[in-house]
């Protein structure tokens, strides 16, 4: 990786956004995670649960793991495609819009159909739909925070990280709650994810492009459409956000299976306390978010405060590991969200804040939000083969507290410890 270009302080301060903005905004992130994750926790594990034996339910949460990673490949191959496509979007529906509204109408048809799925292999390519509208759909709304906001980054990612806590809360205890079936679970969520989603996707503002975007519309070479993995703030804090995700689904992403088999309780039990731990989990992540991402608006200490969030998950994945009951998941629930909540909000601020070419903003935060989603889609995958390698679940969040660990430590490699309040210049050099 090369040395980062010099990120000079901003000419030019955006205006502030309003209220309307945000609340726009918060929707449409609430109506995507909702729509992500309630299958992620609740509905694929259900359709793919094989109870029995040993070798019967762990052919489940093979099942189950191998059908969201294929659906993290198809994310990670389309967030920075859709994100760099926008990039060179002009016309009179916008740059943005486009993308966020085409990614929300994808996703939705998608959630229908998987609803309909009765094998593996029909919820796989349903899930490819889901994955490939979120991905899309999430890198232009991800845009939209380095293209109007300069003061208030943190404040938005606060937005989508807490909205992701909400989103499990209210997709799965809408599903819980009002006992609704697999199918009727999946056309709630994607009407969740039209209506709102579409009303971000439309009533947003998507100003015109910068001058400086011009450069994203010029034909070039494989290598400079991934140049931002040569700048090294950038880089590294691309791949430690990528572990420290696959840490937090190792801890969060089986939690259907290890009630069930781990605590051994009973299929409706088990779907009583994820709703329970997943209420305490969103209750920390929201209020770590909010104070987090407001404290790094403040003080600019973006990468000591993401260092120590992941420090935080670590501790509460392997109080789990060494103590597997439901009391202590519980305490594990709101230390896990203590910390994802806090990293996920000061890192996503961080990230437009290392943001290395303008012009590309984007694709580069397409690079941002794939990491996310891909480790939160690996884990499982990665979660599936600890827990049939040892036929239980101590090795499973044992590995998310090293990844989480592993993940913050990776971030103190970045050089810029304080905020940079615009997206620097490009410097040619490291094209």
């Amino acid at each position: 990786m090369s040395a980062s270009p010099s990120r000079p302080t901003a000419t030019a301060i955006a205006p502030r956004a309003g209220a309307r903005w945000f609340v726009l905004f918060t929707l449409a992130w609430l109506a995507i995670w909702t729509a992500q994750l309630t299958p992620l926790q609740l509905l694929i594990p259900l359709q793919l649960d094989t109870p029995g034996d040993a070798d019967r339910w762990i052919g489940g949460v093979v099942s189950s793991g191998l059908v969201l990673a294929v659906g993290g490949l198809a994310g990670v191959i389309a967030g920075p495609l859709a994100g760099g496509m926008s990039d060179r979007t002009r016309g009179p529906f916008g740059r943005r819009r486009p993308w966020a509204l085409g990614g929300i109408l994808l996703g939705a048809s998608s959630l229908v159909a998987i609803s309909f799925a009765t094998d593996a292999v029909g919820v796989g390519l349903a899930w490819i739909g889901v994955s490939l509208g979120v991905a899309v759909a999430s890198a232009a709304f991800t845009a939209m925070i380095a293209d109007q906001l300069t003061d208030q980054r943190g404040t938005a990612s606060a937005a989508i990280s807490s909205s992701q806590a909400l989103g499990i809360v209210v997709g799965v205890g809408v599903i819980v709650l009002l006992t609704l079936g697999v199918v009727t679970g999946y056309l709630v969520l994607g009407g969740i994810l039209l209506v709102l989603g579409g009303a971000g996707a439309m009533l947003l503002p998507d100003p015109p492009a910068p001058a400086a975007s011009a450069t994203a519309r010029t034909r070039r070479r494989l290598s400079e459409r991934f140049a931002a993995f040569r700048d090294h703030d950038f880089a590294w804090m691309l791949w430690g956000r990528l572990v420290v995700n696959v840490g937090n689904a190792l801890g969060t992403g089986l939690l259907l299976f290890f009630l069930l088999y781990g605590l051994h309780r009973d299929p409706a039990g088990a779907q009583d306390e994820l709703l329970l731990l997943i209420v305490v989990y969103t209750v920390f992540v929201v209020i770590a978010s909010i104070v987090a991402g407001t404290v790094s608006d403040r003080t600019g200490n973006r990468r000591g405060l993401t260092v120590a969030a992941a420090m935080v998950q670590s501790g509460a994945a392997l109080l789990l590991s060494a103590f597997p009951s439901f009391e202590l998941a519980l305490a594990a629930a709101a230390l896990l969200g203590v910390g994802y909540g806090a990293y996920m909000a000061v890192g996503l601020a961080l990230a437009t804040d290392l943001l290395p070419f303008p012009e590309d903003n984007a694709r580069d935060l397409g690079f941002v939000t794939v990491a996310a989603s891909l480790g939160q889609l690996l884990g499982p995958l990665l979660g599936a083969g600890l827990v049939a390698a040892v036929g239980g679940f101590w090795l499973l969040f044992a590995g998310a507290a090293a990844l989480s660990a592993m993940g913050g430590l990776m971030t103190l490699m970045v050089r810029a410890p304080l905020r940079h309040p615009s997206s620097p210049t490009p410097d040619p050099a490291t094209r």
